[in-house]
């Protein structure tokens, strides 16, 4: 990179891969392991979300997680633990372009969101010169530009946010809005249903309503088959798997079937 190079902010990975015009195939990652999150870069998914709301990872683990899945063709998603200001900024100081913040529910909250990512007059993000983001002060005009490199996905994860979900998407500055089944199943009073048919079709509904805002629009898939709906449905971007589920299903249909093959024979011994 020259030196020319570092006075110019870059288009954010994620806004740019969402204007491809195809559903933008991602997986979840809550194992908060950076050899499996390497790894999966090398997966051919188009994005992949760093957990920082239900997993335990740390400021410094999201920025070794991005890291480590920048040589890849993957762009890294981090979720933080909640629509703060103070994780906000360190998060973007670390260097960290594309964030989710979950549990917004509406479009106060969502403009809150937005001024914490601005630096003042129009947000209150505090200003630092010595942070990875800025490439260490070597981006000498980086505050004048963060705001183009960034992007910002809040969750609609509740019936309230979902009754509201246009406001949400319509608020200057939120660039998508993505749909959390698990908490709404638990709002329409069915807590662990989140591939109940009607928090999908609910799901669904809000695609439909958001779409004409031209935000982008994304959803978490409980199931192979419900991913496979929501991509069909014309959803932006959607989440069809997790490092943690994979793990486990596959581990134990391992242990299961050798465990089988193993039931009913003695090894002698001399």
């Amino acid at each position: 990179m020259t030196a020319s190079d570092s006075q110019a902010t870059r288009p954010n990975p994620f806004r740019e891969a969402t204007r491809q015009g195809r559903p933008l195939v991602g997986i979840w990652s809550m194992l908060n392991s950076v050899d499996a999150t390497e790894a999966l870069g090398w997966s051919g998914y188009d994005w992949l979300l760093i957990d920082g709301e239900h997993a335990p990872v740390s400021l410094h683990d999201a920025m070794a997680h991005c890291r480590a899945i920048a040589a890849t063709p993957t762009i890294p998603i981090v979720r933080l633990l909640w629509n703060d200001p103070l994780l906000i900024k360190q998060h973007l100081d670390a260097g960290i372009a594309t964030l989710m913040l979950p549990f917004v529910q509406t479009p106060e909250e969502a403009a809150r969101a937005v001024q914490s990512l601005r630096y003042p007059p129009s947000g209150i993000r505090g200003i630092a010169a010595m942070h990875r983001a800025s490439r260490y002060t070597r981006f000498r005009d980086y505050a004048a530009q963060a705001s183009q490199s960034l992007f910002l996905i809040v969750q609609i994860e509740t019936k309230e946010a979902l009754d509201r979900c246009e406001e949400i998407a319509a608020v200057d500055g939120v660039d998508a809005v993505f749909f959390g089944p698990g908490d709404l199943a638990a709002s329409m009073g069915m807590p662990g249903q989140a591939a109940h048919p009607d928090v999908t079709a609910a799901i669904e509904d809000g695609l439909r309503r958001c779409r004409p805002l031209g935000k982008a629009v994304g959803a978490l898939a409980p199931n192979d088959e419900i991913s496979e709906r929501h991509i069909r449905s014309g959803f932006d971007f959607v989440s069809v798997a997790n490092d943690f589920s994979l793990l486990l299903r596959n581990a134990d249909a391992a242990a299961t079937r050798f465990r089988g093959a193993a039931d009913g024979i003695t090894t002698k011994k001399a």
